[in-house]
């Protein structure tokens, strides 16, 4: 495809050659399970005590708004996806909305950062929680394994990742009903102060306090957008993305305020806040009548398997973005190879674990350097950042293309919530650049690896994608 064709026709499209199609294989209990299992692992387990300390024992307020708006922004790519069912997400939206090659390779890259960005900011999550069984490895060297691992799973086949994804949600789920059991208990013991579930730690206004969780919060509630990159790999899509994308993530809202509820009634603001693993806080409580000493040590692996099972899914994301921008010339046209005997797009791979892995030196580096940085946080902030900008666009575009490409099978999400989510995320996004400008430096920073990219296939490109395996 030439490079003006981006303007006219979708980001990615389906090749003549079979050697470099992605094959249909994920089914809709698999996709369900896909979504639930990235949006429940992608924050509640790392980011909790973040945002109680922003907001203070009212913090579940922050989770459920937090998700409300995210399921809106959900119903927004399941009707999209319904009308263009391909790999390239939120980038395909984009363009067929607005025609513009600038803003589709500008959202493009911002999701391809918001994902290396995630995986980082989980990658370091994992490491506090793996310090809690053994703390002998340095966190960076546990962090570069984590990440090693999974590219090695990515590898093998997307068939293989999503099959782990769902048996891991089995798993991550089974922590949070630990914690939601251990609040239980606390309320039928009678111990249970339900005033802590209003106070508000922050000073000034209540709604800004919400706010300041929610932007915290928010990161906890994406991975969603995920699922729409492997809609070139699913059966049926326009039957099993909207009951599979929305059920999923209600199911995970509702797990969230629960979790949130019982954490709050449980154990201190201050805690949960002065914690790396605040969930763990929880568990570590004695509340429940077993030793807390194995308690803990089998919720730390049940948190890192969550941690683990979120983490796979953003990079299985990353290579396929990389893949649908090579089939477009956006990028050297190596990142659109696959593997002969894989089928695995295993430059974007190897490419995308790099990038990671420097986020996470140069992150340590920083942290290390005095400088007060939290590197989870920050990552986080870093990932909320491209990903409110991205569901922005999608939600427009999703109100824009109304009437185009449309059938009987296609998802139709409703207008007025599709405004409301239009505001709440322009909101977050607001307030979120306000209360850490920094952040917007680790922006840039990722939006220039993809610049550099784009400049090297206007060098070098040939633009006739001539793809072949290794």
């Amino acid at each position: 495809m030439s490079t003006d064709a981006m303007a006219e026709g979708p980001v990615t499209t389906q090749s003549d050659d079979p050697d470099h199609e992605l094959t249909r294989s994920i089914t809709g209990r698999q996709l369900f399970f896909y979504t639930l299992g990235d949006v429940l692992g992608s924050g509640i387990y790392v980011l909790i005590g973040l945002v109680a300390a922003a907001v203070g024992g009212a913090f579940w307020i922050a989770f459920a708004v937090g998700v409300t708006i995210a399921a809106i922004t959900g119903s927004a790519y399941a009707e999209l996806v319904t009308k263009y069912p391909r790999a390239a997400g939120a980038a395909l939206y984009v363009n067929k909305a607005f025609g513009s090659r600038a803003l589709t390779f500008l959202v493009t890259v911002s999701f391809l950062s918001a994902s290396f960005a995630a995986a980082g900011s989980l990658a370091t999550g994992f490491a506090q929680y793996f310090a809690e069984i053994w703390s002998a490895p340095p966190a960076l060297l546990v962090t570069i394994g984590f990440v090693l691992v999974l590219t090695v799973i990515n590898f093998i086949g997307i068939t293989e990742s999503v099959v782990v994804n769902m048996l891991m949600t089995f798993v991550e789920v089974t922590g949070l009903l630990i914690i939601m059991v251990i609040g239980v208990w606390h309320v039928a013991s009678g111990d249970a102060d339900f005033g802590r579930l209003v106070e508000f730690s922050a000073e000034g206004n209540p709604a800004l306090a919400i706010l300041a969780g929610v932007a915290l919060s928010f990161f906890a509630m994406t991975g969603f957008e995920n699922t729409a990159n492997v809609a070139e790999e699913t059966l049926d899509p326009h039957r099993s993305f909207p009951r599979s994308l929305i059920g999923g993530m209600a199911v995970a809202g509702v797990v969230y305020v629960l979790v949130s509820i019982a954490a709050a009634l449980t154990v201190s603001t201050g805690d949960l806040a002065n914690s790396d693993a605040a969930l763990l806080e929880v568990v570590k409580s004695g509340i429940l009548p077993v030793d807390t000493g194995l308690l803990g040590t089998v919720f730390s692996v049940i948190a890192m398997v969550a941690i683990f099972n979120t983490t796979l899914v953003a990079v299985v994301t990353q290579p396929r973005i990389l893949y649908g921008m090579a089939r477009e010339d956006i990028v050297p046209d190596a990142f659109g190879r696959l593997h002969s005997s894989r089928r695995s797009p295993w430059v974007g791979l190897v490419f995308s674990a790099v990038v990671v892995v420097a986020l996470l030196v140069i992150g340590t580096l920083v942290t290390e350097s005095g400088a007060g940085l939290d590197l989870v946080g920050r990552l986080a902030t870093v990932t909320v950042l491209f990903l409110l900008f991205i569901y922005a666009l999608v939600i427009v575009s999703a109100l824009r293309l109304r009437g185009q490409d449309e059938d009987h099978r296609t998802f139709r999400a409703n207008t007025a919530l599709l405004v409301a989510g239009l505001v709440g995320n322009a909101a977050i996004l607001v307030w979120t650049i306000y209360d850490d400008p920094t952040s917007l430096l680790w922006c840039a920073g990722l939006v220039a690896v993809g610049l550099v990219l784009f400049v090297i296939e206007q060098l070098t490109g040939t633009r006739d994608r001539p793809l072949t395996d290794a």
